[in-house]
């Protein structure tokens, strides 16, 4: 069977490569992504392959039923947005849609779906259970699409014991995976301060409440709540990437505007964290008589990859690409939506490598040349089906 799925994903080269380049071409924002779940239903109706579209807006699910798919269900999940990045590579499937951009790899990863699929629809006369694939819209954006797919009932009719979902990884070259077990990605809040005080002549400091200064003194008594409350053996990133106020040199603003991002790994601790830097914002603008507005959009939690899943998972792609191409990956500050799912059942969440012998494709995800070896495709295809069919067929 491994040859089987093997060989039926090389015969999808050209399939996947054409399929990835279409979607490079037309890729589309967060929750927008109208022609990118026409084409995927388009494709999922050529294969016979019942699916419902529209979830949480542009979402889309899928079933294959094997035998006897009561039994058992496994979840594969893509993503499908993309980025606010105009493109800088010069190829025949570069991006046709200004400002936007596949920097992620999202139409990678909804490519390899779809190739499995193809090879899981010709085996499911070999499986016991069922299949639910999941084309989720908006994971670059918060709440995150897998919070509405969740919400939608994407985990139920009929409810999968597990979810496996893969990611570009251009540190790694084409043909080879990298897991790892329990915490691998951080939770990700973005933070939201404005701070409102008395707008004057900046030559009359005294009549006025500077903004600007109580923001500086701010930022820096934020700082110190990780030096200072965290617990130093826990990883925990509090950035602020934007502040915004005033107009020229001699007028003092009304008010500052503060942006920026808090990253750990414990949710008791970032809960803590979050109303800690609410408090200090207010204490310190009351203290020099401004106010302080703060907000925290709902955020993604921490991705945890459950360790018998992990050790399973791992064990097949061993088996499928051999030991020389599984390798293990560090924990990472970044954040992505697929933690929600991993919040609700067992989770697998692995890098898939894209690069091309370690010397090309090199550049990083978000960036206006990220592009990838596409033999990558035939290796991500072929490896969710070999996992989705071994995990219903009992292994161990």
């Amino acid at each position: 069977m491994k040859d089987f799925i093997q060989q039926s994903a090389f015969g999808l080269k050209d399939y996947l490569s054409q399929t990835r380049r279409h979607l490079h071409a037309h890729p589309e924002l967060s929750f927008q992504e109208y022609e990118t779940m026409a084409f995927v239903s388009a494709e999922l109706k050529k294969i016979g392959i019942p699916f419902e579209a529209n979830i949480a807006g542009t979402g889309i699910v899928a079933l294959i039923e094997g035998k006897h798919p009561e039994r058992n269900c496994i979840a594969l999940r893509a993503d499908m947005d993309a980025l606010p990045i105009t493109e800088q590579n010069e190829v025949a499937y570069k991006s046709t849609v200004p400002g936007v951009m596949h920097a992620c790899g999202h139409d990678v990863h909804t490519s390899c779906l779809l190739g499995a699929a193809h090879i899981l629809n010709d085996l499911k006369h070999a499986f016991e259970g069922t299949v639910k694939l999941i084309f989720q819209p908006g994971e670059e954006q918060s709440p995150g699409g897998a919070s509405l797919m969740i919400k939608a009932g994407v985990l139920e009719n009929p409810k999968p014991k597990a979810i496996i979902g893969l990611h570009v990884f251009p540190e790694l070259p084409s043909g080879t995976v990298a897991f790892r077990s329990g915490q691998y990605m951080a939770s990700a809040d973005e933070i939201h301060i404005t701070i409102k005080g008395k707008g004057g002549h900046a030559a009359l400091p005294h009549k006025t409440i500077d903004p600007i200064t109580i923001a500086a003194n701010l930022i820096m008594q934020l700082q110190q709540l990780v030096s200072r409350r965290c617990n130093p053996l826990l990883p925990t990133v509090l950035t602020f990437g934007k502040i915004a106020g005033g107009q020229v040199t001699n007028v003092i603003p009304e008010s500052v505007e503060i942006l920026g991002t808090l990253r750990t790994f414990d949710e008791t601790w970032r809960k803590e964290a979050l109303s800690l830097i609410e408090g200090v914002c207010t204490a310190t603008a009351t203290a020099w008589g401004a106010t302080a507005r703060v907000h925290f959009p709902d955020g993604y939690p921490s991705l945890f990859n459950d360790p018998v899943l992990h050790k399973q998972t791992k064990h097949f792609a061993t088996d499928y690409l051999g030991t020389e191409n599984v390798g293990d990956l560090e924990m990472r500050m970044t954040a992505e939506d697929f933690s929600f799912y991993t919040q609700e059942i067992p989770g697998c969440f692995y890098r898939l490598g894209t690069n091309k012998n370690n010397e090309t494709f090199l550049n990083p995800v978000h960036n206006d040349h990220f592009d990838i070896d596409e033999t990558a495709l035939i290796t991500g295809s072929g490896l969710m089906a070999w996992m989705a069919y071994r995990f219903l067929n009992g292994a161990e």
